[in-house]
């Protein structure tokens, strides 16, 4: 079993670093600082990492012995919401904050888990959503980037 207990941001990762395998896992498993995965290759993963970190795309994480292994964001389920104007993406980007729900938010759309009531509410709003398989990479929030 390996232990992984640090965190190689992305920004940090230089090209000289191999990882011993690449792990793909959804936004709410990157949030997991204490748990076991089970790699594809039937190998044991426990993760010992420091609270409230977040694993994003392409970080790298550090086995106690010195293994490195990539995190990637697994594709899955998501609403995407597109707008016709800057504004409106904003306002609907407001509603769902003030629910606490967890937006992936960019320049032209906004991610969020699949949901029937908030998707009910973003039509009633004015926005186009459309159900894809994608990388979801939600804000950290506030609180959520600690070093």
């Amino acid at each position: 079993m390996l232990i992984f207990i640090h965190r190689i941001p992305k920004a940090e990762v230089v090209p000289a670093l191999k990882p011993l395998l690449t792990l793909s896992l959804t936004a709410e498993e990157r949030t997991r600082t204490r748990h076991r995965f089970d790699a594809p290759g039937g190998q044991t993963l426990f993760f010992r990492l420091p609270r409230g970190i977040v694993i994003q795309n392409g970080d790298f994480l550090a086995a106690e012995s010195g293994e490195l292994i990539e995190i990637l964001a697994k594709p899955e389920p998501v609403l995407t919401v597109l707008a016709s104007n800057p504004l409106t993406l904003l306002r609907v980007a407001y509603h769902l904050g003030n629910r606490h729900v967890p937006v992936e938010i960019t320049h032209d759309y906004l991610h969020l888990k699949p949901d029937s009531v908030l998707a009910e509410m973003l039509i009633y709003l004015g926005v186009e959503i459309k159900e894809e398989i994608k990388p979801f990479q939600p804000e950290a929030g506030a609180y959520g980037h600690h070093h």
